[in-house]
């Protein structure tokens, strides 16, 4: 029997590498040529297995992964991937506030609750296509969407032909939410939490590694992160962890991983931006980098307060290289949200420019959150509903949304009681010391992770 073991197996990776390598402007025709005339499959649209499976074509596979590995992209002297090069590219790279105050528990408790609660409204809708997110949310009366989604009096036909996403809907709808699921959004925050505790701010991509290896189940991973962990398994050391054999280096998944790096430096967008990329080079290249940078910064901005959603973006910009597809896919998202007061116009918009993407990849989505951020303005439940009704990565995008415009809010009680309420102060995990951990007891170990005494174990 044939195992199949998604997002690693190299005759499933070919087809990611080439249209990696068409997205990056590598020339990798003959390659391509190659593999489909020895019968192996383009990528999958929306899955990370090929279908059928091939495993008589794993032998070529990892030849055409080196040589693919081999061209070089005509971008990487836009798109650098080494701090000291990033930095060099920024002009308006960030200094530190002096005057920003240290971030208090009660916004961290909110940047927690508000991570959760977008991520989890985007759960049920996960890898759907926009058209059926409008559908399913339209035919339950919550569109534009304003609540939680719900099968309750959703018409069969529909319900079959756009299902919910089947890991979630059992704990994701508004009548079965019980507390917050696990969700790898929301292991990796708790992760960083460990690394800090264990490491302090002064960790290395070794270190993170090591945690890895010893309390990240290896079930819990996906796309980039499942690769640089079979890569570790395979004795490859980061940061070659995150381009051996690795098509998903640019996707979404550093970024996922930056917000307790950007609440921990209230007020240093710089600060939270370089310990952000000490963790996503383990995993992540370029763009992928840029995600985790752009995040932690615009989250550091929000934590030392005195700033708006906008200006927190504008931080988040500072720390990313402007010439590079990310800067420019912010920049792309600002601007449509800017520029159109309907919101559905400005998500259509957005799949047109970015929809060749697939849907995990980090351009898309940081276009849709820096639209659905700025056309928010700042309100908490108007920034993860649009950034979940946007499509594409619908529960990374609202937990980011909401981690932002928690902290924005400055407590738990401003934010909306059908948003927190549900969650039942409790969050399952994987994650060893954290299964069933309340998020008032996360804020408390985060806010002490800010004490000076706490930064270096």
């Amino acid at each position: 029997m044939t195992v199949r073991v998604t997002w690693v197996q190299p005759e499933d990776l070919v087809g990611h590498e080439l249209r990696q390598a068409a997205e990056d402007g590598r020339d990798a025709r003959a390659v391509a040529r190659r593999w489909y005339e020895a019968g192996g499959a383009p990528a999958p649209e929306r899955a990370g297995a090929s279908t059928p499976p091939a495993p008589e074509l794993r032998a070529l596979a990892e030849r055409l992964l080196d040589e693919l590995a081999l061209l070089e992209s005509p971008l990487e002297k836009d798109e650098p991937t080494e701090q000291a090069a990033i930095r060099a590219a920024c002009p308006d790279w960030p200094a530190p506030r002096p005057d920003a105050p240290p971030v208090t528990r009660h916004r961290l408790h909110a940047a927690w609750l508000g991570r959760a609660a977008g991520c989890l409204l985007g759960k049920p809708v996960e890898k759907l296509p926009l058209d059926g997110i409008r559908a399913l949310a339209r035919a339950t009366g919550n569109w534009p969407l304003t609540t939680w989604f719900t099968a309750r009096n959703l018409p069969a036909p529909l319900a079959a032909t756009y299902p919910w996403n089947r890991r979630s809907a059992a704990n994701s709808l508004a009548e079965n939410i019980d507390g917050m699921p696990e969700d790898d959004d929301l292991n990796y925050p708790l992760l960083t939490v460990l690394l800090l505790q264990r490491y302090g701010q002064s960790f290395t991509t070794g270190d993170l590694a090591r945690l890895w290896l010893d309390e990240l189940p290896a079930g819990r991973t996906f796309t980039a992160e499942r690769v640089a962990y079979r890569n570790l398994l395979d004795g490859v050391e980061p940061p070659h962890t995150a381009r051996y054999h690795n098509p998903f280096r640019e996707w979404i998944g550093a970024q996922i991983r930056a917000d307790v790096h950007g609440w921990t430096h209230p007020g240093d967008p710089a600060a939270a931006a370089e310990q952000a990329h000490r963790d996503a080079v383990l995993s992540h290249t370029a763009n992928g980098v840029y995600g985790a940078m752009f995040t932690a910064a615009a989250l550091a901005e929000a934590a030392g307060g005195g700033s708006d959603v906008h200006g927190c973006l504008a931080a988040g910009l500072r720390v990313v290289p402007p010439r590079s597809r990310f800067a420019r896919a912010v920049r792309f998202g600002v601007a449509a949200a800017r520029d159109n007061a309907d919101f559905d116009a400005v998500a259509d918009r957005l799949h047109a420019e970015y929809g060749r993407y697939h849907w995990v990849h980090v351009l898309p989505n940081a276009a849709l959150l820096a639209a659905a951020l700025t056309h928010a303005d700042g309100d908490f439940s108007l920034s993860i509903c649009l950034a979940v009704s946007g499509g594409w990565d619908t529960d990374s995008n609202g937990a980011t949304a909401g981690s932002l415009a928690g902290l924005l809010a400055g407590s738990a009680q401003r934010l909306p009681d059908r948003w927190t309420t549900p969650l039942k102060n409790r969050l399952a995990s994987s994650v060893p010391g954290f299964d069933a951990i309340g998020f008032d007891e996360l804020a408390e170990q985060t806010h002490r992770l800010t004490h000076k005494e706490a930064l270096c174990p």
